[in-house]
């Protein structure tokens, strides 16, 4: 773990139960304490609950979701809660509504991915969409936490969360 501060993230998507879940996790798992990750969704449903896909495929590869759960991006509105310093979106209908005003100012980035809980078929069809999915996630944050301390700074971060958007 670093002495500085670390750098806290914020993936959103429309519900909060899939793939913001997802990146969440796995950037507290994988970020040595160097980022801190949240998640929100623009509109979950009434008492959402992460997806227990999402859940299983966390776990399996032996991520934590003990803290995970499903919650508005209203929350980080109020005033004793972190700033962002990255706001990523991780699916198309999140990137395109209107978000709210994130004070500090954050950069932002959209890496979108395709939704594994609209895949339909078996149980192994579903638990197969997950983990590629998870895989997907995995690969971009790895390249991420790996950028340079220079490509994280404050002026460099969005460019730099935007080229990952390619990867």
């Amino acid at each position: 773990m670093t002495s500085e501060k670390p750098l806290n993230v914020l993936f959103l998507c429309t519900h909060n139960s899939a793939r913001s879940i997802l990146a969440e996790a796995l950037l507290n798992h994988l970020g040595g304490g160097r980022f801190k990750a949240f998640s929100a969704g623009s509109s979950p449903r009434e008492n959402q609950q992460p997806n227990p896909l999402a859940i299983a495929a966390l776990e399996q590869i032996g991520v934590s979701t003990e803290i995970l759960r499903s919650k508005s991006w209203d929350e980080f509105d109020a005033p004793d809660v972190p700033h962002m310093d990255l706001v990523i979106t991780v699916c198309d209908n999140a990137a395109g509504e209107a978000c709210p005003y994130w004070p500090g100012h954050p950069a932002t980035a959209h890496w979108g991915y395709a939704d594994p809980s609209e895949v339909e078929g078996s149980n192994e069809d579903r638990e197969a969409a997950f983990r590629q999915t998870l895989l997907a996630i995995r690969q971009r944050l790895e390249l991420f936490i790996n950028l340079p301390p220079l490509a994280i700074g404050k002026l460099k971060l969005q460019q730099s969360a935007r080229d990952l958007s390619n990867s």
